[in-house]
């Protein structure tokens, strides 16, 4: 059963069109006021597992509780306690900012004093408020975004679901939400995010799941996905030629280069490693530098799928 200790619990979740079997026995576990990043190419079943987990689109088989509510018989209750971002905009482009938070409020429900001030606080917070009387249409892509997500908080919840939400915006707009994200989860919220960029996974996630052709291939933190690749070394640089042959003798592993004067060593990423890697120098002089060379996340896609995010030409089947 989900507690307070966890926002989402997944267990064998699958859905089929067809014969194309998208999500294949999917398990996974959120715990409250972290951000669950969901990585995987376009095809992977990110957008489906975002659409049976917020009750838009029923599941083949398996089990799940979002928000505590069991997304089958208490679906309603799910839909009350979540807020859902879509990979496209929900924003009227018709509506001035300020309008659409207004109809997001009059759809909850929220009186009209509160809805004013949760209006008001939400402009406020995503930097619209300047741009509040403005039709959205001539808003920017990363102002209409923060928009929607801003649309998506005005009931107050505490897990959202972000569905490739920087998709289309440059590196600016991209770091202005992770900031905005940042700031929810440090007010508690907890955050379920799929994304193809490997960069935001690695940026904003607290766990981070590899979804390769509907199946969980990889989890865990961006370090420890990271470990799972070989290629990790450290490079040292030797103050000259003698000292870098002591170096070669000593250091088990070691790969010497006598042109460069550097030795390199296979390394983990750890920082234990490390230390033992530095106690078992002598003389202080004989090293001049040091550089730690770890494998990314990118890398660690690559050596679980043997694909990169983007080789896939389309999102998986539609609803």
């Amino acid at each position: 059963m989900t507690t307070r200790t966890r926002a989402i619990e997944v267990a064998g979740l699958r859905k089929s069109y067809g014969d194309h079997e998208v999500v294949a026995g999917v398990d996974l576990t959120v715990p409250t006021g972290t951000v669950y990043a969901l990585l995987g190419p376009n095809g992977a079943g990110k957008t489906t597992t975002v659409r049976i987990l917020s009750t838009l689109l029923p599941a083949d088989a398996g089990e799940a509780r979002v928000a505590g509510y069991d997304i089958r018989r208490e679906a309603d209750r799910v839909r009350a306690s979540i807020g859902v971002t879509g990979q496209f905009s929900a924003v009227d482009e018709f509506l001035t900012g300020r309008e659409n938070l207004r109809l997001m409020a009059d759809l909850g429900r929220l009186g009209r004093r509160r809805a004013q001030t949760v209006v008001d606080g939400l402009l406020d917070r995503f930097g619209l408020l300047d741009a509040a009387g403005r039709r959205a249409v001539t808003y920017s892509g990363g102002m209409r975004r923060r928009l929607d997500l801003a649309m998506t908080l005005v009931a107050g919840p505490r897990l959202i679901f972000l569905d490739e939400p920087t998709t289309g915006l440059d590196p600016r707009s991209r770091r202005e939400l992770w900031s905005i994200v940042r700031e929810l989860v440090a007010d508690g919220v907890t955050v379920f995010l799929t994304t193809q960029y490997l960069e935001e996974a690695d940026q904003l996630a607290d766990r981070i799941g590899v979804l390769d052709g509907g199946r969980l291939v990889a989890e865990g933190t961006a370090a420890e996905l990271k470990r799972l690749v070989p290629g990790g070394h450290i490079e040292l640089r030797a103050a000259d030629s003698g000292r870098l042959a002591e170096l070669a003798r000593r250091l088990p592993g070691a790969a010497p280069n006598a042109e460069a004067l550097t030795v390199t060593l296979p390394h983990d990423g750890s920082l234990a490693a490390l230390r033992r890697l530095l106690a078992g120098i002598e003389d202080d002089d004989a090293v001049t530098g040091l550089a730690v060379h770890t494998p990314d996340l990118d890398d660690a896609f690559l050596a679980l799928t043997g694909r990169s995010t983007t080789d896939e030409p389309s999102e998986e089947m539609p609803v």
